[in-house]
């Protein structure tokens, strides 16, 4: 039996692909995505916003990675088949998925008792359904390859919810669960990231630093409340890497102990 080294976070030959990893500047998808090209993985940049993920990948493939951009809608089927259609056919498989890609913004300026039928849909569609669907797809491709991993990204904001968009992430939160459990004879793993209030370009519009909603949760958290995105990245290379081979079925809370639980 080998001794640990710092080489079992490496990804090298993997293929990943990062939905929501496009759209939106400074966001938590590109630091996904550059972090695990960083750590040798090819990367399929996936987003709503084909420019925004032509845009990553191309910072990516300057700094001598490698990356293709794919427009998708994650809760199409028929758009999600074509992206890992495109993965498989540009680099031969798929290792990896993320399933980073949610509406935030545009859920939670309205509180759940004035959530009607079609907000609620249409928030589950995506950060629900969207990385069942996701996942649904890619995985017969993982287990032609002898496994993987799916990394969904939930929310300190799920624990407890207390908002819409908290109700949408503690319920991806269960299908994390359920998932590693059905996928876990493929040696597909299944875990989840549970940012906290992350620096993001959309986080600081609609949480900036002096906020009261910002000020009250800081007074619970032990150490900073907020970080950029890349403090996120430690998580996935441990959740998607030979470092993490043990684990499924975990969510990873990193939020500068917001959430803290026995």
């Amino acid at each position: 039996m080998a001794d640990f080294t710092n080489e079992n976070f490496r990804v090298d030959g993997k293929v990943a692909i990062v939905t929501g990893a496009g759209g939106r500047g400074n966001s938590i998808g590109r630091a996904y995505a550059v972090a695990l090209a960083g750590a040798g993985a090819t990367v399929v940049v996936a987003d709503l916003n084909g420019e925004g993920a032509q845009k990553v990948a191309d910072e990516i493939t300057a700094a001598g990675g490698k990356a293709i951009a794919v427009q998708v809608d994650i809760t199409d089927t028929a758009s999600v088949e074509a992206m890992a259609a495109a993965a498989n056919a540009a680099f031969g498989g798929i290792d990896i998925l993320v399933n980073n890609a949610a509406l935030m913004v545009e859920i939670v300026d309205k509180p759940l008792m004035q959530t009607d039928r079609a907000r609620f849909d249409k928030g589950m569609a995506v950060n629900v359904w969207g990385a069942i669907n996701c996942s649904q797809v890619v995985a017969p491709f993982m287990a032609a390859r002898g496994g993987g991993a799916i990394v969904n990204q939930v929310s300190a904001g799920a624990y407890p919810a207390q908002s819409y968009y908290g109700v949408t992430k503690i319920a991806l939160h269960g299908a994390t669960t359920t998932l590693a459990t059905e996928l876990g004879r493929q040696n597909i793993r299944v875990n989840a990231i549970g940012p906290g209030m992350t620096k993001t370009d959309a986080g600081l519009a609609l949480t900036p630093d002096d906020s009261p909603l910002v000020q009250a949760i800081a007074s619970r958290a032990p150490i900073q409340l907020r970080d950029t995105p890349d403090a996120l990245c430690g998580a996935l290379l441990l959740l998607v890497s030979e470092a993490g081979r043990w684990m499924t079925g975990q969510v990873i809370n990193v939020d500068g102990g917001w959430v803290m639980r026995g």
